[in-house]
């Protein structure tokens, strides 16, 4: 895909890890199908029991690959690249899976007061961070680019699946929604398949846990730790069954320029990354809540721009949903559910009291 829009691509760490043996091999009354590839810049883990197990991951992967065609802002035959190139003229009639996200996309970001939004694919192009060009842009580029971020402009056509952004030189991106988006895919088509068991895991970023592993228990999930590198350094570890997964940090894409930490998570206020205290946070969201798989994407990027007691008590007004916001500090800011689904917290953080 060229310049990469998603997320790099970790090869031995990613955001989430599959802690230890948790899941693997076979059970006494199911097998297991696994497959991996690469698709939205990262790689993709499916696994799956029960059902027709096997033919829900191959469909899976036609699923993903599709929409990662239909998504990428770096193919110029892509619905959302006709979009961004017809800004301020046309209608684009695209794909109804390009318009279902667009439409969630602007809705949460009407619920999130604009914390939320796409169309900050604008300063993701002009910063370019996490490719060879990216650069601290002038402010005054700042200044007369934040005048194309308004999820208003987003104007919807749905008698033929339509996107038109209202103004020209308008700019959306989907990298934070679509891995999410693609999770929720999978599980349709896992469920239309009648699989019992299974993970789902995008890039390690966004995940859904289907019922129990292989040992009959729930899945264990190792959450990253945001300032180290080391393999099985987690921050914590967390135990999901039927339940989306998904986290975010400035350690995904960033440089570091006079000391300062430049991260591909930008305010759309002011067209800088985040300064709001966090350095990562993480999502879970149980199975029946509708669209889970692109909310968990979606609430992440809320919560980090909103900060630690915003962003908290943002997640603790939404039935179903719960959340872990690691702050700069290295303070850990939980709701109850959460909390108690978490184990062995690394010694380099603290609950907040």
């Amino acid at each position: 895909m060229g310049k990469k829009r998603y997320v790099t691509i970790w090869l031995v760490l990613s955001l989430f890890l599959l802690v230890g043996c948790s899941g693997c091999g076979i059970s006494h009354s199911e097998q297991f199908f696994d497959r991996s590839g690469v698709a939205m810049d990262t790689t993709i883990s499916l696994r799956a029991a029960g059902g027709e197990a096997q033919q829900a991951i191959d469909e899976s992967f036609a699923s993903i690959e599709k929409l990662d065609r239909l998504a990428s802002t770096n193919n110029p035959n892509s619905d959302v690249s006709k979009i961004n190139r017809a800004a301020g003229k046309d209608y684009v009639s695209v794909d109804p899976m390009i318009y279902e996200m667009i439409a969630l996309s602007k809705s949460y970001a009407a619920k999130s007061n604009g914390s939320f939004d796409i169309t900050v694919g604008i300063f993701t192009r002009l910063w370019d961070i996490g490719n060879p060009d990216q650069h601290i842009p002038s402010p005054k580029s700042i200044r007369d680019n934040l005048q194309y971020v308004n999820y208003q402009d987003i104007l919807l056509r749905p008698t033929d699946h339509a996107v038109k952004l209202a103004k020209p030189g308008m700019y959306i991106d989907l990298g934070g929604v679509a891995k999410g988006y693609a999770v929720d895919v999978v599980r349709d088509i896992y469920k239309r398949h009648h699989v019992q068991q299974g993970l789902i895991n995008l890039g390690a970023s966004s995940m859904f846990a289907l019922g129990k592993n292989a040992k009959q228990t729930e899945w264990n999930i190792g959450i990253k730790h945001p300032r180290s590198d080391e393999d099985g350094n987690y921050l914590g570890i967390i135990k999901i069954e039927n339940q989306f997964l998904s986290t975010s940090g400035d350690y995904e894409r960033y440089f570091i320029k006079n000391g300062v930490r430049y991260h591909h998570i930008f305010d759309p206020k002011t067209g800088y990354p985040a300064r709001s205290g966090v350095i990562s946070d993480s999502i879970i969201i149980q199975e029946d809540i509708p669209h889970a798989g692109i909310l968990s994407d979606i609430l992440t990027t809320v919560v980090f721009v909103l900060g630690p007691q915003k962003g908290l008590a943002f997640i603790q007004n939404m039935p179903g949903v719960e959340c872990e916001i690691t702050g700069e500090n290295g303070i850990l800011y939980m709701t109850e559910g959460f909390k108690q689904r978490t184990s062995d917290i690394n010694q380099d953080f603290r609950l907040s009291s």
